[in-house]
């Protein structure tokens, strides 16, 4: 399996890259992708939601009439859920919505994710090398154009950390720019386009082979 390595005019270099069929073409598990998804959007969850109890009340405790011979219910204190203002029966309390997944799992869930979108709608791309002197968003604008990407969601891979094309991206909404060791499966899924600079295909691979 190859892809044709393009330039950031868009243009074809007339050279191409080698992507593992352990990683690009395998069939997708997608129990694997949803469990890495959801550790995602839970670990993003903040957990400080509250809501008082009965005991936690700061209200008068003075019984509200007598126990027997009203002929309706007995009430007891003001802080009852029954009323308004009262505690709240097994309210919200803080807590943390992180839990752990299998590194092996999480492989499996990214490499599941490549191989369907190769499937079904090739938005892969690999791109040369990208170098910029400075941060500056319309040189990095320029190359969504040339890529046809400006507008459209879209994920670009680096080898190593790049301020500077980092900086560049950052003002653009639709388009994230990461390290190839710092993607989750919530990245791949969310990016309609997937774009790999050419040095980070291979660690790419390897890093999801150990």
């Amino acid at each position: 399996m190859e892809l044709v390595v393009l330039n950031t005019s868009g243009k074809e270099t007339g050279r191409k890259v080698t992507l593992d069929e352990t990683v690009f073409g395998i069939e997708p598990n997608q129990h694997a992708v949803y469990l890495e998804v959801k550790q995602y959007l839970a670990a993003q969850r903040q957990g400080t939601h509250k809501a008082k109890e009965r005991s936690e009340i700061t209200a008068s405790t003075k019984k509200l009439k007598k126990q027997k011979g009203s002929g309706s219910a007995r009430y007891g204190d003001i802080k009852s859920p029954t009323f308004r203002g009262g505690g709240r029966v097994f309210g919200p309390k803080p807590r943390d919505y992180r839990f752990k997944l299998n590194k092996a799992l999480k492989r499996l869930a990214k490499k599941s994710v490549l191989s369907q979108k190769m499937r079904d709608k090739h938005s892969i791309r690999v791109l040369e090398d990208l170098s910029l002197n400075a941060p500056k968003t319309k040189d990095f604008i320029n190359v969504l154009n040339a890529l046809e990407l400006n507008g459209k969601k879209s994920l670009f891979v680096l080898p190593e950390a790049n301020k500077n094309v980092y900086l560049s991206s950052r003002n653009l909404p639709k388009t994230k720019v990461m390290n190839f060791n710092e993607i989750s499966s919530y990245d791949l899924v969310n990016a309609g386009e997937i774009v790999f600079f050419e040095g980070a295909v291979e660690k790419f691979q390897e890093n999801l082979k150990k």
